[in-house]
């Protein structure tokens, strides 16, 4: 990055010039270089946001990158790993507790949906780091201690705190993983999605290796637990791996601060040093310097640290401004809206491919993979042996993957980095809000009959349609 010593007034980074910020960022975006439409963000942080683009662009993908590709994959691996365990171990803890299941599905649900507000929108707020480094460890606690649980009532307490550090991972680490990545790379947070392959896998070996010989058969009336130990055995090594992966998060590898959340925050010195960090651990330099930031600066530098304006500016964190700015203008808060609501109505590898595919791009994979799901689902229903059914099964589990490769690496790229918590957070608790109701109609209604797969099938192809109507294509653009 260039500076120009000699006019404190005017900005010229990589040959744009310009005197003011907004005139820098039209200059800059090329139009179609950013993921959010002009107008959407302030003038001053579009700037500095472009600048840093650059830098990381600059700096291309390497070992940084690669290492968060693993540890934020924790993240993807937890997030379906956890559903999976529960669905094995519902049957052992029923026949030895005697209580409904759905209330175990239930308690999960709730733990999900808080930990989604907590956590996402809580990274706007204290920052990545704390959120990053503490998901895991909450998981792997709860997790073990579950493990000791008397009766259903504990369990599903427990169920419901582990569920909490399940549910802040991915709105975290989409967050953080894309934070980092250049513009070139973007259709990597897609691919992240084979972590839940890992998850589902891991889950499942364990369980068959553990399980059958230490679980009461399941037509008994008396299950004491001495002959019941597999599930919990089962729910201690989980808990164990989780703090296993937490020790390789907090004590292998080190998370900077993300440069743009950290602009945002006002503190540009730091988003630099962070910049020239990545750059040496990726074996190359970068020509950033504190100059190109402040130079958009509409203020002096000077700030308020005083403790009493330290105090202020944390109670003023804690204000709906993040919610706001996701529906700052119309484009934006109709985009914010359908992301949500595609979230709530709910192949890695082929997601990859798709979401850069011209004339296709993320809209086009999303929208086709959530309407084949519904289809397949509809398609489940004519199924007359159980082969049929697995391969129905079969193919509504792969495009679901797929589609949910495409939301969780699109749903991040919509929003700008300073509120992209609160973003992600809102998402998921779409999400995490129809995961509450669907153990509560589980225990109301009648499964015997195919309704329930009808109208999960109709909400998928809604969801498909919505997906359409989103106003903003992010194939091929820096996320801000």
């Amino acid at each position: 990055m260039q500076s120009d010593a000699g006019n404190s007034n005017e900005m010229t980074v990589l040959g744009k010039t310009s005197k003011d910020p907004s005139e820098f960022s039209r200059q800059t975006s090329n139009n179609d270089g950013d993921a959010l439409p002009k107008g959407a963000l302030d003038p001053v942080y579009a700037a500095k946001a472009e600048v840093l683009n650059r830098a990381i662009q600059n700096i291309g993908f390497g070992h940084y990158q690669r290492w968060l590709f693993v540890v934020t994959g924790f993240g993807w691996l937890v997030d379906n790993l956890w559903p999976v365990v529960i669905s094995i171990i519902l049957t052992p803890v029923i026949t030895e507790f005697h209580f409904q299941g759905p209330y175990f599905e239930l308690s999960q649900n709730i733990g999900l949906f808080v930990g989604a507000i907590v956590f996402g929108l809580g990274s706007d707020i204290w920052g990545r780091k704390v959120s990053f480094n503490s998901t895991l460890l909450v998981v792997g606690v709860f997790a073990t201690a579950a493990a000791g649980s008397p009766d259903s009532i504990f369990l599903c307490v427990f169920s419901a705190f582990w569920s909490v550090g399940v549910g802040g991972n991915l709105p975290v680490d989409s967050a953080i993983f894309l934070e980092f990545l250049p513009g070139t790379h973007q259709y990597l947070l897609t691919v992240l999605s084979i972590w839940w392959a890992f998850g589902q896998l891991f889950a499942s070996l364990i369980a068959w290796a553990v399980l059958p010989n230490l679980s009461c058969p399941v037509d008994v009336t008396d299950c004491p637990k001495s002959q019941n130990m597999g599930w919990r055995y089962y729910v201690i090594i989980m808990g164990v791996l989780m703090i296993i992966l937490w020790a390789i998060r907090f004590f292998v590898f080190t998370l900077y601060e993300s440069p743009k959340y950290l602009m945002g925050r006002g503190r540009d010195a730091e988003a630099v040093e962070v910049v020239h960090k990545v750059a040496a651990l990726n074996g190359t330099t970068s020509n950033l310097t504190l100059r190109d930031l402040s130079r958009f600066d509409k203020a002096g530098p000077g700030v308020d640290i005083s403790t009493q304006a330290a105090i202020e500016r944390n109670v003023a964190k804690f204000n709906a401004s993040h919610v706001r700015a996701l529906f700052k203008t119309r484009t934006i808060a109709w985009s914010t809206t359908l992301v949500i609501s595609i979230w709530g109505i709910p192949g890695a590898i082929l997601a990859g491919w798709m979401v850069d595919l011209p004339k296709f791009g993320r809209k086009g994979a999303l929208a086709s993979s959530t309407l084949l799901t519904g289809v397949f689902l509809f398609a489940s229903t004519t199924a007359r042996s159980s082969n049929q059914l697995l391969g129905w099964n079969c193919a509504f589990t792969f495009t679901s993957n797929v589609m949910y490769g495409v939301l969780y690496a699109m749903t991040p790229e919509l929003f700008p980095t300073k509120d992209r918590g609160t973003g992600n957070g809102l998402a998921a608790t779409g999400n995490r809000i129809f995961g509450v109701f669907a153990p509560i109609v589980a225990l109301k209604s009648n499964l015997e009959s195919s309704s329930p797969i009808w109208i999960s099938g109709a909400l998928f192809i809604v969801a498909g349609f919505l997906a359409l109507l989103l106003p903003l294509e992010t194939r091929g653009k820096s996320a801000m």
